[in-house]
């Protein structure tokens, strides 16, 4: 619509309505999670948690509005029919660039519950924030290093425990745990250092997804895998603001989430090196997904 603007005007002014967006939202977020946070009644903290998801859930429903009104970025999207609001899910994504993100909360916005990231227990330290991520259910966790443990054996497992505790709102309530499990943007430097066998994937980290779904308890019964693929190269956020992307692709495949998955990562052996190759198995797959992404390019 306003996409003939000149793209510096389109990164100025669409980057001033994403901030005045976010501050419109995230100011009432703030104040009813101090109601949440005061008010000892349960049902009172469940209507809280539902108003405060339709809150995150109006805010990426307006960026998407902002993303239409400057961008026409076309998104191909696969498989979203698999997809429901009332289904509790594991979401993992190849990750190229912030963008991801972005793309990610427009295909899933009112396909699945609103994407909440597991997040460092420190981070619920970060002003204002930390609250509004609180607030909003995202998961904290706590993870001890293997030479921690050695140090302080008694503490084995505590780590999963206090996030079980932290997850356990999640029994009642649908939701979408996001996890990058390349654990960092892909770059060609970064897969050159890594030696990754993978074309256009980092190497996966299993023990992220291994640590999620045990310490969710079996309460995640679905797994989306999702790929996303940019025609013209990955792109900055830059880009994003300036309208620049022409085109994504987005591949959804769903799969149940079987007892097969669902172990001790931590202190059984058999079943780590059982979870790591099926991970592995899940990133070839992946990775051939983006080789076919790439040919349909170059036959263009």
């Amino acid at each position: 619509m306003l996409n003939f603007l000149p793209p510096l005007l389109i990164h100025i002014i669409s980057l001033t309505i994403y901030t005045v967006n976010t501050l419109f939202w995230l100011i009432p977020i703030i104040i009813f999670s101090f109601c949440k946070a005061i008010i000892p009644l349960t049902f009172a903290k469940k209507m809280f948690s539902y108003l405060l998801d339709q809150m995150a859930s109006n805010w990426v429903g307006v960026n998407t509005f902002i993303q239409k009104l400057f961008n026409k970025t076309e998104i191909k999207v696969t498989g979203l029919d698999q997809l429901t609001m009332k289904e509790w899910y594991l979401v993992i994504c190849n990750h190229q660039s912030w963008v991801d993100i972005v793309i990610l909360q427009r295909v899933m916005h009112r396909k699945i519950p609103f994407l909440k990231f597991f997040l460092k227990k420190e981070l619920i330290f970060v002003p204002f924030l930390g609250l509004a991520w609180w607030a909003l259910d995202f998961p904290f966790m706590k993870r001890y290093s293997q030479s921690f443990i050695k140090k302080n054996p008694h503490l084995k497992g505590k780590d999963v425990e206090t996030t079980r505790k932290a997850c356990a709102k999640f029994k009642h309530k649908p939701v979408s745990i996001m996890n990058f499990i390349e654990g960092t943007r892909f770059t060609n430097e970064k897969h050159d250092k890594q030696n990754s066998t993978f074309k256009h994937l980092l190497k996966p980290k299993a023990g992220g997804i291994g640590f999620v779904l045990e310490a969710m308890g079996g309460n995640l019964h679905k797994i989306v895998n999702i790929t996303i693929h940019y025609p013209e190269g990955i792109p900055t956020f830059s880009d994003f603001l300036a309208g620049k992307i022409k085109q994504v692709n987005v591949n959804v495949e769903v799969s149940n989430i079987g007892d097969e998955l669902l172990g001790d990562y931590v202190r059984d052996r058999n079943f780590k090196i059982k979870f790591q190759k099926w991970v592995n198995q899940l990133w070839l797959d992946k990775d051939q997904k983006l080789i076919e992404f790439n040919n349909d390019n170059t036959a263009k």
